[in-house]
């Protein structure tokens, strides 16, 4: 890709996604300041952005499993319901995430547990002073490429407490799973390559079954906004069956024109989800300038997570390096970061 325009090195990023998994993975070891699996009711990620995501990640793939509810809460604000059984799981790849910041001091206040997930900054000042638990993170140029560093540490600790084990088998399998995909990924005209000139300068619709499949959509999202600098969109099935599928079809002559439905599968949808991607085919290929399906491999959720997360990934790099996109920065979020504090 030397002919692209990639000042950061977001496809190299991309392409070394296994290998973040791995190592981060390798540098976890026993957490020290951890609550006992038995004192603990309920577990909140607080995180935004492209650290938000790693609580995504958390929810959809050990969610299902664990014994006490897992909760995601993006924004300034801890849940009402926190308190001394909460283990927070505090993630800013920075640690100056002003909203984590203040949510996670509400949660000091509120006598959580807490365990901070950061490269340093104001929320590993805050780790230090009050002695809770801090995992570094690897310094990764943009905080999106670090998808693995945010998750993986989160399922980790899970795992220590005693609410999700097996973590680190559920990471192997997802290393095993990515180094096949990206090998697949990086051919010249491989599948991401196809798949972004399918969607051309259209704007994306993904859908995702399931928990896994949303998060999946949403991650690709939020891809293209900030490597291709697009819109884009997400949602999840079932729910879009309720409500978003009527809105396919009085502007067909349009929706033909400008959109395109990007579907993210994966081997554990519920059987009705996937006979609800069946019967609205006909009604969206009708209707959008294309249906392109990515599929998962691998084995467990995490590592079929994860084959959608790269996928997804290199297709909004390709949609950049079509528009001759510089994926990296993103001048417009450090402009309004910087007007917050004006």
């Amino acid at each position: 890709m030397a002919d692209v325009l990639d000042s950061v090195g977001m496809f190299d990023l991309a392409a070394a996604l296994p290998e973040q998994l791995a190592s981060v993975a390798e540098s976890v070891g026993d957490v020290a300041g951890l609550p006992d699996h038995d004192d603990v009711e309920n577990v909140v990620v607080l995180g935004m952005g492209g650290s938000g995501i790693g609580g995504d990640i958390v929810r959809a793939v050990a969610g299902p499993f664990m014994s006490v509810p897992v909760v995601v809460a993006k924004g300034y604000e801890a849940p009402a319901f926190v308190g001394e059984g909460t283990l927070c799981l505090a993630v800013s790849y920075s640690g100056n995430t002003e909203e984590t910041l203040e949510a996670t001091q509400a949660a000091v206040e509120a006598g959580a547990r807490i365990v901070v997930l950061s490269t340093g900054g104001r929320l590993g000042e805050l780790a230090t002073a009050m002695e809770f638990p801090h995992i570094t993170l690897p310094d990764i140029p943009m905080p999106r490429a670090g998808v693995g560093a945010v998750s993986v540490p989160a399922l980790l600790v899970l795992e220590q407490v005693g609410l999700f084990p097996g973590a680190r088998q559920y990471v192997a399998d997802a290393v095993d799973q990515l180094r096949r995909r990206r090998d697949e990924l990086i051919q010249v005209d491989g599948p991401a390559v196809r798949a972004a000139r399918a969607i051309g300068r259209t704007i994306p619709v993904a859908y995702g079954g399931d928990a896994l499949g949303e998060v999946a959509a949403y991650r690709f999202k939020c891809q293209v906004n900030e490597n291709a600098k697009a819109p884009a969109f997400s949602a999840g099935i079932p729910e879009m069956c309720h409500n978003e599928i009527c809105g396919w079809g009085q502007h067909g002559d349009i929706t033909r024109q400008t959109m395109t439905v990007v579907r993210f599968r994966h081997d554990f949808e519920h059987p009705q989800v996937s006979r609800r991607f069946e019967l609205t085919f006909d009604i969206l290929d009708e209707v959008v300038h294309a249906v392109v399906d990515i599929e998962a491999k691998g084995e467990g959720s995490l590592a079929q997570l994860f084959d959608l997360v790269i996928q997804g990934d290199f297709i909004s790099l390709h949609l950049a390096a079509e528009a001759g996109v510089d994926p990296g920065p993103i001048p417009v979020l450090e402009e309004l970061k910087a007007a917050l504090v004006d």
